[in-house]
């Protein structure tokens, strides 16, 4: 059995094993009794909202008793996207969101994730006493007449695409007629994401595009997965593709000759067309490409650095006020629509800098610097990654100098070399390390890969 994952990043679980309503009600009660001792006299409002998954509103109900016997008020948004989710939390001032995904995990998987009122993930300390109060079973169920209600709102696509429509030029856009291939996978972006893109005027060729949650192909969008996505683009003749994750808080590309193009372009090209309207700082993770660090200084600009989590991203770029952020994995946070990891501000931002340039996708690619990544994952339970981590940072420690490397443990372990990069990481969501190397030849990144592999395996 898959243990229940709880960590920085919320809670996963596999339906009918490690989570179901008893869990799901106890993190109800658990968030409701956290909101309720900030204001005890406050009558704290909470949106929900859930990707497509089939389980989700067995586990949507589940965690909505627990907050009502908490003396929380709840809004339930139904399937919506996780960035329309954050949106709504601070559109409707609420005091707390919730969103029920699994992110990119198979259908198998659930999960619950917390909001503050800004739709921002709670710091690892307020994370920390939700939680205590679920294993401790530290619960402040209310009296009869104290229990709340649920409501719906079904306002958040149009409210979310409102707000994507203003950080574009949506009359340009619409004068290219683009045709575009989207791969919402069945997940929750299937209505919102179509209704955008016909706001901008897009020719739409929509793949998998009905909210049941039986996710047509592995649902994290990478090369693997998207095969059969190119070969649609060519056949369509189409300008574009885009593919999302389930919860469409991810985003990768396809060029026009049908390439795969990688999830890290999807912020290198939005940061590119930003930079040349908005010189200013930037917030990635130090899983991202360089390319931003490229594209930064060729503007102008700065690139601020934090550990992998959308939360320690959003909080860089709230505090420095950063015109641009986000993660390699196709997650680009623009603080005009907000702070989180959004696919509608990527198909914006990308069709808006192919309107202006009159380029192809293949043709503003080609003026990046290239760099070339690899990403790989491995099982590795929970209890045995400090061992896994100390191996490699002791290793590379000893050998910095020689190496001529510098050592940053922020987070997992992230070797820095004059022309390259690796890390080694465990995964907040599941119980997996990642090993992530860039360099300036497929060669060089393999090198890198092959040499943290050869110390695990001691």
């Amino acid at each position: 059995m898959t243990p229940l994952i709880v960590s920085v990043s919320g809670v996963r679980g596999i339906i009918g094993e490690s989570l179901g309503p008893v869990e799901a009600t106890r993190f109800g009660l658990a968030f409701g009794s956290f909101l309720k001792q900030q204001d005890p006299n406050s009558v704290p409002a909470v949106a929900i909202g859930r990707d497509s998954r089939p389980s989700g509103p067995m586990i949507c109900a589940a965690l909505s008793a627990g907050l009502m016997a908490a003396g929380c008020r709840i809004i339930d948004l139904g399937i919506v996207t996780t960035p329309g989710t954050a949106l709504m939390t601070r559109h409707l001032q609420c005091q707390g969101g919730v969103v029920i995904t699994a992110s990119h995990n198979p259908v198998q998987w659930n999960g619950i994730k917390f909001l503050r009122h800004d739709g921002i993930a709670f710091p690892a300390d307020q994370v920390k006493q939700i939680q205590q109060r679920y294993f401790d079973q530290n619960f402040n169920p209310l009296p009869a007449l104290d229990c709340q209600s649920t409501e719906s709102n079904p306002d958040t696509h149009s409210v979310h695409i409102n707000r994507t429509l203003e950080i574009c030029d949506p009359d340009l856009i619409a004068s290219k007629k683009f045709k575009v291939v989207l791969d919402s996978v069945n997940g929750a972006g299937c209505v919102g994401t179509a209704q955008l893109l016909e706001k901008l005027g897009c020719d739409l060729i929509h793949l998998n595009n009905q909210p049941t949650g039986i996710f047509a192909h592995t649902p994290e969008p990478t090369a693997d997965n998207l095969a059969e996505l190119g070969p649609q683009i060519c056949s369509a003749g189409a300008a574009v593709g885009f593919a999302q994750d389930p919860d469409a808080d991810r985003l990768a590309i396809i060029d026009e000759k049908g390439k795969y193009i990688g999830e890290e372009y999807t912020l290198a090209l939005a940061a590119k067309y930003i930079f040349s309207k908005n010189p200013g700082l930037a917030a990635v993770n130090l899983s991202t490409s360089r390319m931003i660090d490229d594209l930064a200084a060729a503007a102008g600009c700065t690139v601020l650095r934090t550990p992998v989590g959308e939360a320690h991203v959003a909080n860089a770029m709230v505090a420095n006020n950063c015109v641009i952020g986000g993660e390699g994995n196709g997650g680009i946070i623009d603080l005009r629509v907000g702070p989180v990891r959004d696919s509608f501000v990527g198909i914006a931002l990308i069709l808006q800098l192919l309107a202006e340039t009159g380029k192809t996708v293949s043709q503003l690619v080609a003026e990046i610097p290239a760099y070339h990544m690899t990403k790989t994952k491995f099982p590795c339970p929970q209890d045995q990654t400090a061992a896994v981590l100390t191996k490699v940072r002791d290793h590379y420690t000893a050998n910095a100098q020689k190496l001529n490397a510098k050592v940053d443990t922020s987070d997992g372990i992230r070797i820095d070399l004059p022309n390259a990069w690796v890390q080694l990481r465990a995964s907040n969501t599941e119980p997996i390390m990642r090993i992530m190397a860039e360099s300036q030849t497929p060669q060089q990144t393999q090198s890198l890969i092959n040499d943290i592999q050869a110390l695990i395996k001691q």
